[in-house]
């Protein structure tokens, strides 16, 4: 009898083991927030002043 209770209890002991199965764990994407700049304007400065100065050495 003592064989019996100690095979139970070693079986039930070696199937937790193998609670789960064997997929991949899902794992979610990453979210990734690219924060954008307010002075856009200020790109157009440089183009603008080029044109006035090559304006004005085409003018003179």
């Amino acid at each position: 009898m003592k064989k019996i209770a100690l095979a139970a209890a070693l079986s039930v002991a070696a199937t937790t083991a193998f609670a789960g199965n064997m997929s991949e764990p899902m794992m979610e994407p990453e979210i990734i927030v690219e924060e954008q700049s307010s002075s856009s304007g200020g790109n157009m400065v440089v183009p603008i002043l080029l044109f006035v100065v090559l304006a004005a050495a085409v003018a003179s």
